[in-house]
């Protein structure tokens, strides 16, 4: 079976791109695909993410794991984690730049004879010379933060106890 995933970049501008792969295919191999099929080197750090229906950014699942024990999507098919239940995922690019992509799951297809895959079906809008500035709001109140500074008091601590 092969996956049709609509992938769309998360600037103003409508620009996205239709990708079909195999269901069996990895995580690193559906990079690879979204970097050549938007236009990028594809030699930046990159990570997926569960997402939902409001595209909530869930859980990592980054192509190397910074931790030796940590686990590595890179390797993983992609049908062990696609499911009609998580069809959804953000994937990220370049974590300087952070270009952000939304991931959806379309179609469930038959593998079509002398297809070769991944394949662009569609495409459409320019990516932007450069990504978008993202704007990273608090959760909290800043102000109560500030408060919970006011309230330590240097005298509590003892100098001598420092390096």
């Amino acid at each position: 079976m092969i996956y049709r995933f609509r992938i769309i970049l998360d600037v103003k501008e409508d620009v996205l791109r239709d990708i079909e792969i195999e269901e069996t295919a990895t995580f690193e191999d559906l990079h690879h695909a979204i970097t050549q099929a938007f236009g990028f080197l594809g030699n930046e750090m990159a990570s997926f993410y569960l997402s939902n229906e409001e595209w909530i950014q869930g859980d990592e699942m980054p192509l190397e794991a910074m931790d030796p024990s940590g686990e590595s999507f890179g390797e993983k098919p992609l049908n062990t984690v696609i499911s009609a239940s998580q069809h959804q995922l953000i994937y990220v690019y370049d974590f300087l730049n952070l270009w952000t992509f939304f991931v959806e799951l379309m179609e469930v297809g038959k593998v079509i004879t002398g297809t070769t895959y991944p394949n662009l079906i569609h495409a459409e809008g320019e990516v932007p010379e450069e990504a978008p500035e993202k704007l990273f709001e608090s959760e909290g109140n800043s102000s109560e933060l500030d408060a919970n500074f006011e309230e330590e008091d240097s005298k509590d601590y003892d100098e001598g106890s420092f390096y």
